[in-house]
């Protein structure tokens, strides 16, 4: 599978600001696309990168704004389709076309052209843009600014900085979950199933007050804790298509479909079915693997009766360069067992229960074991279909991951569950775990971050380590050296 290069979108702009290409732009449907105004380039504002620019379509002339980014599937991923700045989009150019698709929908549902530019660069043009992105990315990839001259500023108030950061970023997460659990109010009421293509937060989403009472629906947590261990376990490489199959299949459709015999066969049916990540008999020639297929293709056939929403293709998922034990597949059958937990084993009313009654240091000890997940069954001697690992997997979920989890997912999922119920005093007592843990986990981010700043084992501690996320995505990557306190004192 070829490898696809992340272009910086600064790179982007500047091929449209130059209109460097080598043949004339043109629809999918080969019409011809005329750039009358450019627009002028939106530095300072959110929302498109060039705005009040005109453009002619066919014999149509359109006045609006152009978005650019490196993929088609970089509208929806960065929220353009829900976000009201959109609205006035003419144009959607992409380097990389990742769909089969030719338009995007703005907020309120109108259809925009959306085109590949690659297709039209000129090629020495296209190779000294990738030259230029290549040695650019290995200067800068988890590179601080201030890597020389952080020592000025003494530790403590380097801690307390990252302290604030990892507060911050759990406040975010909490936050998230919130505005996600109102959407997911939004979708029931209305009776609309995701994904839909087009479907709009209006006013009224905006407008209206939600109280306790809009989320006492026990099936909303549901999907919000399975979406979110289903992101999680994507990792960086799956992250998008793991979402993405959490809201093809939901939490209900699983649930109804569930017979008391066999329940986790099903759902792994339904889950590597609706994930189109079965390849064809034809391909494969160990037996063991011929008849797991079998299996998997015959109960599909009478549990797809009943489901009303879409599959993906094999196309989608990413396995390039990624380790045996992280591919998409040992981790379906990872999330396989935490949805048989959920609706078998009454996984959140067991956290919950944790919560309320447990101390601090065994709610942390009882959290591992329900997240950890053992291998099983036929991934136990698989990575892939027909492909054997050369020792079997012991764990689908380790406990570096089950940590990652109950950090960013479990802390903040309970915090929003006990604040939005007026549990206060449960509130509380989640925070003070948060910033009292100490996860086993690995990241090379954190690592370069805590060695950058001359902090030794610090990101051992969970809410450090999140602030040292934090410090970097929102502050390091992106310039921002004169917001920071460290930059401050350095750079002043």
């Amino acid at each position: 599978m070829e490898k696809k290069i992340k272009y910086f979108e600064k790179f982007l702009y500047e091929i449209w600001k130059e209109q460097k290409f080598d043949t004339e732009l043109l629809t999918n449907e080969g019409e011809k696309i005329s750039i009358v105004d450019s627009g002028h380039q939106n530095k300072e504002l959110g929302g498109p990168d060039f705005l009040n620019a005109r453009i002619k379509i066919g014999n149509i002339t359109f006045c609006g704004d152009i978005e650019i980014d490196t993929y088609y599937s970089d509208w929806k991923n960065h929220g353009h389709n829900i976000n009201k700045k959109y609205n006035k989009v003419i144009l959607h150019a992409t380097l990389n076309h990742d769909s089969n698709n030719s338009f995007v929908y703005t907020q309120e549902g109108r259809k925009v052209q959306s085109i590949p530019l690659e297709n039209f660069l000129l090629h020495d043009l296209r190779e000294n843009v990738q030259d230029a992105i290549l040695k650019e990315r290995k200067n800068r990839i988890n590179k601080m600014p201030c890597i020389e001259v952080n020592d000025l500023v003494e530790k403590k108030q380097k801690l307390d900085f990252l302290f604030d950061l990892g507060i911050a970023r759990f406040k975010k997460k909490c936050a998230k979950n919130i505005e996600r659990l109102k959407e997911l109010k939004y979708l029931k009421e209305l009776n609309l199933k995701e994904p839909v293509v087009k479907y709009s937060l209006d006013e009224n989403f905006y407008n209206k007050t939600y109280t306790a009472d809009d989320f006492k629906d026990a099936e909303l947590w549901k999907q919000l804790f399975y979406e979110q261990v289903f992101e999680a376990l994507g990792y960086s490489k799956n992250k998008k298509e793991f979402l993405q199959l959490s809201t093809y299949a939901d939490y209900s459709f699983i649930k109804k479909s569930l017979k008391d015999e066999d329940s986790l066969h099903n759902i792994e049916t339904i889950l590597f079915n609706v994930a189109g990540i079965i390849p064809e008999s034809g391909s494969i020639k160990d037996e063991e693997t011929l008849e797991y297929i079998k299996r998997l293709k015959e109960t599909w056939i009478e549990l797809k009766q009943c489901y009303d929403s879409e599959t993906m293709n094999l196309e989608d998922w990413h396995f390039y360069k990624l380790r045996p034990p992280n591919f998409p597949t040992l981790r379906i059958a990872g999330g396989a067992i935490i949805l048989h937990r959920m609706i078998k084993e009454n996984l959140i009313s067991s956290i919950i229960k944790y919560f309320r009654e447990s101390s601090p240091k065994n709610i942390v000890k009882d959290l591992r074991e329900k997240i950890i997940v053992r291998s099983n069954g036929y991934w136990r001697k698989y990575y892939n279909f027909g492909q054997k690992v050369k020792t079997e997997t012991k764990y689908f979920i380790g406990l570096s991951r089950a940590d990652e989890i109950i950090i960013n997912i479990i802390l903040p999922y309970v915090s929003v569950y006990f604040d939005l119920f007026g549990e206060k005093e449960l509130t509380k007592k989640v925070f003070k775990i948060y910033i009292n843990y100490y996860q086993n986990s690995e990241n090379n981010l954190v690592q370069e971050v805590s060695s950058t700043l001359m902090l030794d084992n610090a990101g051992k501690r969970s809410v450090l380590y999140q602030g040292m996320i934090e410090l970097f995505r929102s502050y390091c990557s992106r310039a921002k050296c004169m917001e920071c306190s460290i930059g401050k004192n350095v750079f002043n």
